[in-house]
């Protein structure tokens, strides 16, 4: 197949989170299968600087945007690393070559519903040009949601495009792209298509909405995450739209990029180790940590990491009291952090850590080595989202041995089977969730794993070796989407499915 994957981020091009993980990753672990991928995303600044060979090519283009104002743009190319996955860039400076993706310290940028339905025409006349029989348009979150909408409105003006089978894959529900309704004139089409039934959504133009009723199959990251956005309370208001896709939504785990995150091979370690010598690995990273950061050196304290945004989604309503109470009753714990985000938080951490500097180590900001690090030193992860499309830390922490305390929500449920009597029986168990979502269910979740730790140090270690052996590649993930692929382009065909 020939499968085309339209993004706005893609690592090393452009990232601002999971969506560029995902996007810069899976289309190299299909096409390892076998299969012709390539990728389409903005020429944003970033890309210049991400140290990739970019190629001109012949080929340009011109968007009417409105009447009398012409945009013109033109197509470059570049490889993924390490494969033969083509990148092309729609290259419009006065679209893209922003300091930033989507937005400064002011906000979001105001013309962001311009800049994206320009990269969504654009791209389909790029493609309609590109010596390319595409049997798959792989759109994903809201800044590519018009192409399948598009393709739907003016099916024959794109040529073979139009035969092509569009997935769109959802990677957080919030983000929707969802401006005033006269944005819809920058598409080109006649009003008689902003309805309810594709463009429209409550009077406004709703990028998200109109990918999801367009496209052939709905696709978001993780099984739970799939059934949780078809209920009001994680729907975002477009539960209702997405039940009206029957069967054609189906969750898919994100795989972590084992050519980083592999502590075995991790160039940021202080000591690499696997699933035979963790425990001396583990220990020589925690007190590389604790030298770095002036905790207490002891090999016996168990430090407790937390690597992400600070924000409220991630459960630092939990987090925060469970830390204070730690340091006001002087318990044995360590809290390792990195992160930034909302001020207030960042504020508190950096106070916790003046008052406890033995006990609390919080670097405010993003240090890519020193999350790697934190994953290899640590001996818990806590991560007590209140919502969680699909996380990538409880995979990074799986494969490092560092045990994951999470909430029972998202792809967090989906990937961490919680430490009972059974799933210890069963030998299932890889970490813990929490059994009531507070400050004091938190802290409960701690105190189990602690006490297992520390107590029965044979379970434990089984434990530790169970987590690092799950399989969480993109390999795993790609052959799922490869057999939904197989399946959107045969429904798109008109053929009947083969079992497989």
């Amino acid at each position: 197949m020939n499968i085309v994957y339209v993004t706005s981020e893609a690592v090393p091009l452009a990232k601002t989170g999971g969506l560029a993980d995902v996007c810069g990753t899976l289309p190299r672990e299909v096409a390892a299968l076998g299969h012709r991928c390539a990728v389409i995303l903005p020429a944003f600044r970033s890309v210049y600087r991400a140290g990739l060979k970019i190629d001109t090519t012949d080929i340009s283009f011109a968007i009417p945007m409105s009447p009398g104002k012409l945009v013109g743009g033109r197509l470059l190319r570049c490889l993924l690393p390490d494969s033969n996955v083509v990148v092309w860039l729609i290259d419009q400076p006065q679209y893209f070559d922003r300091e930033s993706l989507y937005g400064d310290e002011l906000g979001d940028y105001r013309d962001n519903a311009e800049r994206f339905t320009f990269f969504c025409r654009a791209a389909l006349a790029a493609l309609s040009r590109i010596e390319m029989d595409v049997d798959v348009l792989h759109c994903n979150d809201w800044q590519s949601g018009l192409i399948p909408a598009l393709l739907q409105a003016s099916p024959k003006a794109f040529g073979t495009l139009g035969k092509a089978a569009t997935l769109m894959t959802i990677h957080n529900m919030a983000y929707q792209g969802q401006f005033h309704r006269d944005a819809f004139g920058w598409t080109g089409l006649d009003w008689k298509h902003f309805t309810h039934e594709s463009f429209e959504y409550y009077g406004q133009l709703n990028f998200l909405k109109t990918g999801i009723v367009s496209a052939d199959h709905v696709t978001t990251v993780s099984p739970r995450y799939a059934m949780e956005i078809c209920t009001p309370q994680h729907g975002c208001g477009l539960d209702g739209v997405l039940a009206s896709k029957g069967g054609r939504v189906t969750g898919i785990t994100n795989g972590i990029d084992e050519t980083v995150w592999n502590p075995a091979t991790d160039v940021h370690l202080s000591a690499n180790y696997d699933a035979n010598n963790w425990p001396s690995g583990k220990v020589a990273n925690k007190r590389s940590l604790q030298l770095e950061f002036g905790l207490e050196e002891s090999a016996d304290v168990p430090m407790i990491g937390l690597v992400g945004r600070l924000a409220e989604q991630k459960g630092w309503d939990l987090i925060l009291p469970v830390i204070r109470q730690h340091v006001q009753e002087g318990r044995p714990t360590q809290w390792m952090i990195l992160g930034s985000g909302d001020k207030q938080i960042e504020a508190e951490l950096t106070a916790l850590a003046a008052q406890a500097p033995q006990q609390v180590a919080a670097h405010i900001g993003f240090h890519d080595a020193l999350a790697h690090r934190i994953e290899a030193g640590a001996d818990l992860f806590v991560m007590p989202s209140h919502y969680e499309p699909c996380g990538l830390n409880q995979l990074y922490s799986l494969r490092y041995g560092t045990i994951p305390i999470v909430t029972a929500t998202g792809g967090l449920a989906d990937t961490v089977v919680d430490t009972t009597s059974e799933t210890l029986s069963n030998e299932t168990a890889t970490g813990f969730q929490l059994r009531e979502v507070s400050p004091r269910g938190l802290d409960e979740a701690i105190g189990r794993a602690l006490k297992l730790r520390y107590h029965d140090q044979k379970i434990w270690n089984n434990l530790v070796q169970r987590a690092m052996d799950a399989d969480w590649s993109w390999r795993k993930s790609a052959y799922q989407y490869v057999e939904l692929y197989d399946n959107a382009v045969s429904l798109k065909r008109g053929k009947p499915l083969v079992p497989k």
